[in-house]
């Protein structure tokens, strides 16, 4: 395995990803406003994509920004999964996997809400019931899956220390939190999960742009390493 870079050679990759994961952060404020602006989530199908033709530039913008949202996490994970940190396992791969995974979902979440807008709305046909459930489902599987990365990164933050500590509760109650998007009852607080979601990919992506992280796990491999 190779050293880590020190001071003054950072990992390049690990910055990328911060920039990345802040990108996804911003994409996805722009999916959730152009779908809350669009009024698309009614209580049928028929109503639903009756509103989406009437809004269908606002929904499709708000398909859009999944679409890049999931650009970006993919983009995060891979550029994750190229850091020393993973490649020497001092946190588990399992992590940016997920949030690819999670990525690759809302990309196709995104493309069949953009399908919705221009295509399918606002007539009720076996295609247009088809991507609605296509996105509907491929969104909460992402979400969740995300959420899932978010558990897994908790320890990996606590036990590093530093800044990350204080981090690490908040992922774990956020990802825990976010696979309540299975749960219909649990509809009223899903805008407040999907904003932890959302501070979550700033904070973290700020820490690793800036460098922050790659130094906390700098720190604990030196001092392993005596």
């Amino acid at each position: 395995m190779n050293n880590p870079p020190d001071e003054t050679n950072p990992d390049n990759a690990a910055r990328m990803a911060g920039f990345a994961l802040i990108a996804a952060a911003l994409a996805t404020a722009v999916a959730v406003a152009g779908r809350v602006a669009a009024d698309a989530d009614q209580p049928t199908l028929e109503e639903s994509l009756a509103a989406i033709a009437s809004s269908s530039l606002l929904y499709a913008v708000g398909g859009s920004g999944r679409v890049l949202s999931g650009v970006a996490l993919i983009a995060a994970a891979w550029m994750l999964l190229r850091t020393w940190i993973i490649r020497e396992k001092w946190a588990s791969a399992a992590i940016p996997i997920l949030l690819g995974a999670s990525g690759a979902l809302t990309l196709i979440s995104g493309v069949c809400a953009v399908a919705l807008a221009a295509v399918f709305a606002p007539d009720v046909s076996s295609a247009s019931e088809a991507a609605s459930f296509a996105r509907w489902f491929s969104g909460k599987l992402g979400f969740a899956a995300a959420g899932i990365a978010l558990i897994i990164a908790a320890r990996y933050q606590w036990t590093v220390g530093g800044r990350l500590r204080t981090i690490a509760p908040f992922s774990a109650l956020a990802g825990g939190a976010m696979q309540f998007i299975w749960a219909d009852s649990a509809t009223m607080v899903h805008p407040v999960i999907g904003a932890a979601f959302f501070i979550w990919l700033l904070a973290v992506g700020a820490m690793l742009a800036s460098g922050g992280t790659e130094r906390l796990f700098l720190r604990m491999a030196n001092a392993e390493r005596g």
